[in-house]
């Protein structure tokens, strides 16, 4: 029996297409394992990782370029939050880093089901401890009585000048780095909020939507819902550039919701 409630989100990463199909074909035996993508190399795996936010990752350490463990360090330096690491190679004297970087596990290939058995049984346990992410939680919880107040209107720093504009003139807002950009219908500029959180908790929920951990959208400026990877989605923005952006996939519920999907 398996200790986890829900699907766990999985992402191979191997350089080799034979590994990848041989673990893909592996992990089909199990209904609780749900396969996100696959990636090649190191770059293609920050990206989706990032984009995909899945539980579980099988990370090839051995790749050209970025490798399995270059992976994990930029994925730090990004701050973006790590998902569980299985590191996968066939060599083993790379199990002193794999567990210094808090690997969830380490498996020489070519992997033996066997073995992927006990992978898999201690990745149930730490998903199940860990509990939903926390957007999931949070907009599962009831809005508080007494809200913050909403912000009419938003101070944008562009070409030197500190500019105000409509909230509701903001099409979307993302943080890279530390630093939270804005585009709005008229503009583009920072903003001075510390982080996207704050800046969320001043916006009107009905109309600004948390999409992604990286991206504030405005519901009202999406211009167009694209299919993407394994039943997820990017939306389609109205600023000049017709900027897409990724939904998680914890928030890929609520889109359907909004659109009725």
């Amino acid at each position: 029996m398996t200790t986890a409630t829900r699907a766990i989100s999985t992402l191979i990463v191997d350089d080799e297409k034979l590994a990848r199909e041989e673990l893909n074909f592996l992990l089909r035996d199990y209904p609780d394992i749900e396969i996100l993508a696959t990636a090649e190399n190191g770059i293609e795996a920050v990206r989706l990782i990032e984009d995909l936010e899945p539980d579980l990752v099988f990370l090839d350490v051995n790749m050209p370029g970025l490798d399995g463990m270059g992976v994990i360090r930029t994925l730090r330096e990004k701050d973006i939050p790590l998902p569980h690491f299985v590191l996968a190679t066939a060599y083993d004297q790379y199990a002193v880093e794999a567990f210094r970087l808090d690997a969830l596990d380490y498996v020489l290939k070519p992997i033996e089901k066997e073995r992927l058995e006990e992978t898999l049984d201690r990745a149930r346990r730490v998903v199940a401890e860990k509990g939903p992410p926390a957007d999931a939680t949070e907009a599962a919880l009831p809005r508080p009585s007494s809200p913050t107040p909403m912000r009419t209107k938003l101070l944008v720093r562009a070409q030197n000048r500190n500019l105000i504009v409509d909230a509701q003139d903001m099409i979307y807002a993302t943080i890279e780095d530390g630093v939270i950009s804005v585009v709005t219908t008229s503009i583009e500029g920072m903003l001075n909020y510390r982080t996207l959180e704050e800046l969320q908790s001043n916006l009107d929920p009905d109309h600004f939507w948390r999409a992604h951990r990286s991206y504030i959208v405005n519901i009202d400026r999406i211009k167009e819902v694209i299919p993407w990877f394994n039943s997820s989605f990017q939306i389609k923005m109205t600023d000049k550039k017709e900027t897409e952006i990724p939904v998680s996939r914890v928030q890929t519920k609520r889109l359907r919701n909004l659109f009725r999907l």
